[in-house]
């Protein structure tokens, strides 16, 4: 990881929940993940349940950042949760994107999305989870990034106190963009490992590198004109660039698995 993409990463996650969301987002104080309240649940987002899920509207992360949070750029449709990026100016900036997130706090478990990306430099289309200083506990967080210059890799992370751990950019085969791939991770407090359609692809066992604070999940897609060495240089796409989800889900650790092809059903 550069120094320019982990710097702007730690303000990109605590400034899209410090903006607007302090109301919102109650701190826990201290809690720890077996202490999250997010109870197991799948959805197929056959609806946008309002009880679930917060959109982000009318703000950005900072100056990296080219695009507003819009909540006209998030819509459900054909069973699917769309996400989009577009020249379309909102506030300060000239093009509009989306993020939604969970309105609870979910801790060690089995997290799943079924997605599929678009292309374009200078864009990142993120599943994740996160949690940070907005809600008085320390930056931990749980990564699958697509930098969509190049749709054939998927990037894993996890940061523990803010800091970055052990990165990794790992293959999708026939790439993010052609097709819908399952990404999964497992969060145990000895262990945390990332699967891509069923494969693992990384594992990390040092505890000092593992999360351990319950954590929001987030679905976002957003671009900068800044982070060229992480992202690449952003080039206007010309039209609007699209990540859709069809499905997201959440296993906690050892209930049983709640659909067919649930990497929890492999675990059990």
């Amino acid at each position: 990881m550069n120094f320019d993409k982990k710097n702007v990463a730690n303000r990109f996650c605590a400034l899209q929940l410090s903006v607007a969301l302090v109301g919102l987002l109650a701190a826990t104080g201290g809690a720890l993940a077996e202490d999250a309240t997010g109870k197991s649940f799948v959805d197929n987002f056959d609806s946008l349940s309002s009880s679930r899920w917060f959109v982000s509207d009318g703000w950005d992360n900072g100056k990296h950042q080219n695009c507003t949070w819009s909540k006209d750029q998030l819509k459900l449709a054909d069973g699917k949760l769309i996400l989009t990026f577009e020249k379309k100016p909102f506030k300060n900036r000239d093009y509009s994107c989306a993020e939604v997130q969970t309105k609870q706090r979910f801790g060690y478990g089995t997290y799943e999305a079924r997605m599929k990306t678009g292309t374009g430099s200078g864009l990142n289309a993120a599943f994740f989870t996160y949690i940070g200083p907005v809600h008085k506990q320390p930056h931990d967080e749980i990564d699958f990034e697509v930098l969509t210059k190049d749709p054939s890799k998927v990037q894993v992370n996890a940061y523990v106190g803010g800091k970055s751990n052990d990165e990794k950019l790992v293959d999708v085969a026939g790439g993010t963009d052609q097709g819908f791939n399952d990404y999964a991770f497992v969060w145990e407090k000895q262990r945390l490992r990332w699967y891509v359609n069923g494969k693992l692809v990384h594992e990390v066992t040092d505890a000092s590198q593992l999360p351990s604070h319950p954590q929001k999940i987030f679905f976002s897609l957003w671009g900068t004109d800044t982070l060229r060495e992480w992202m690449g240089a952003f080039v206007d796409p010309g039209k609007p660039v699209t990540m859709a989800v069809e499905r997201v889900a959440f296993t906690a650790l050892g209930e049983p698995c709640q659909f067919e092809g649930s990497v929890a059903c492999a675990l059990q």
